[in-house]
């Protein structure tokens, strides 16, 4: 008698067909398929939280991802604390962004290479979206009303002029360090959370000076009074206001606050490809270059070509900088 056949083989086989089926559509599935997440690593309200909300505010317009991008906040130790879990935690799938500041992190991760465990082969960069030149700022009732004035001060009282910045060796804190050089005097600096809580402080005056973001400072230029701009040239939202250079200082762009969205090292190819693609296309968009007008923000937008090589380059000019500064 013929023994009948099992039918448990054919059935496992259309387990593992499907199976495999199911994965391939998966994989075949559209990118974005959800809600991409964009970690910021300073608090809200902050020129780089301010504008990472400007610039991704038509992410789910079908023309550019069709899916929203929602705002992380994750702020510490002037970025730290943020690019530290993005590195170390965060998917590799597409959907977890984060918002760098340059030259920020990349000074962080020279002068403190074993805290910092991020740099510049650790992120993918996808696309700038805008510059955020450094500005010398005092109180409203401050008796500083040029930058010659603070200096003959700081040189009378070394080291009495407090001078706040939104954590250690970002843009605020570079272009302390390139203005007490040139200008050969000694002041504290003092560090904050952030740009917002580094601003109130000079506002209030809890400190008798600081540098900070043009942005934050053109939205705030009623409650302060802003010396001088630490740029090549003058700010278009603050056209009155010279440079550190036009003041007889010599100090550089090299503080310039360079923004934009990286991907985590590792992210599939073909999902750098893509945001590659629409962001540099999402900011330039007139709504957004608008608001970004409207509220003293200079619009930049760099492809991720050359963002790479500005990277590189920045890294070079830090690492010559901060030498005698590399710490443990």
């Amino acid at each position: 008698m013929k023994k009948r056949m099992s039918m448990k083989p054919m059935v496992l086989s259309l387990a593992v067909l499907c199976t495999i089926l199911g994965f391939a559509g998966v994989g075949a599935a559209k990118y974005p398929g959800k809600p991409i997440k964009l970690m910021v690593p300073y608090p809200p309200g902050g020129a780089s939280d301010f504008q990472a909300r400007i610039v991704t505010m038509l992410a789910q317009e079908e023309k550019y991802l069709g899916q929203p991008i929602v705002i992380i906040n994750k702020p510490g130790a002037g970025g730290m604390v943020g690019w530290n879990w993005f590195v170390e935690s965060a998917p590799k799938d597409g959907y977890d962004l984060n918002a760098y500041n340059v030259p920020h992190f990349i000074a962080q991760s020279i002068v403190y290479p074993k805290k910092a465990k991020y740099k510049i082969g650790t992120k993918e960069p996808i696309a700038n979206w805008g510059a955020d030149p450094a500005v010398l700022i005092v109180p409203r009732d401050s008796p500083f009303n040029s930058v010659k004035d603070l200096v003959e001060y700081a040189k009378k009282n070394p080291g009495k002029v407090t001078v706040s910045g939104g954590g250690n060796f970002i843009g605020h804190h570079i272009a302390l360090i390139q203005f007490n050089r040139a200008a050969g005097i000694q002041t504290t600096h003092v560090p904050y959370a952030g740009g917002v809580p580094a601003l109130v402080a000079v506002v209030s005056g809890e400190v008798m000076a600081g540098f900070n973001n043009s942005s934050d400072a053109f939205r705030s230029k009623e409650r302060l009074k802003i010396l001088a701009v630490a740029d090549l040239g003058r700010c278009p939202f603050l056209p009155d206001v010279p440079t550190l250079k036009e003041a007889g200082y010599d100090v550089d762009d090299t503080s310039n606050n360079f923004r934009g969205i990286a991907a985590p090292a590792g992210t599939p190819a073909e999902v750098i490809a893509k945001l590659a693609d629409v962001f540099p296309k999402m900011f330039n968009d007139k709504i957004v270059a608008d608001k970004m007008k409207e509220t003293g923000c200079v619009l930049d937008v760099i492809p991720r070509a050359k963002l790479k090589e500005k990277w590189v380059k920045t890294e070079a000019l830090l690492k010559d900088m901060f030498k005698d500064l590399i710490q443990e």
